[in-house]
């Protein structure tokens, strides 16, 4: 069982407070699949820089996690026919679910939203 717990402490500190900071800047949610969706349909504009740039700080993260790590820690054992479909699905459930994880529950459990609540909860026990 791994035991290095502080790396997931300071990865959710980390997460937590780029979405407070994206609230209190740019009165934004932080919810991946909202940025990156509405960057991928919407044309060419000024509110579309802050979305370019918080993608390039994800990417940006990984490639520094595996700098420093010399590898991910996620593996990924499936074909890429299958990578392409199951993200499209997860595409698909976040527009039907009106958010992602990270928007429900990052962003919506800490303004006490009821829907986002209902939403994770969901996400938990499919989850699980």
């Amino acid at each position: 069982m791994e035991t290095n717990w502080l790396g997931g402490v300071i990865g959710g500190g980390l997460i937590g407070l780029s979405a407070v900071l994206l609230l209190l800047f740019n009165g934004r949610i932080a919810g991946v699949s909202g940025i990156v969706g509405t960057l991928l349909i919407s044309k060419p504009s000024y509110d579309g820089l802050w979305r370019i740039m918080f993608v390039i700080g994800i990417l940006f993260g990984a490639g520094i996690y595996l700098v420093v790590q010399g590898d991910l820690p996620v593996q990924m054992q499936a074909n890429r026919p299958m990578l392409i479909v199951a993200g499209l699905l997860v595409g698909l459930g976040t527009r039907l679910g009106s958010g992602c994880t990270s928007g429900h529950g990052i962003c919506g459990i800490a303004r006490r939203s009821k829907r986002s609540i209902t939403a994770t909860l969901v996400f938990i026990g499919v989850r699980c």
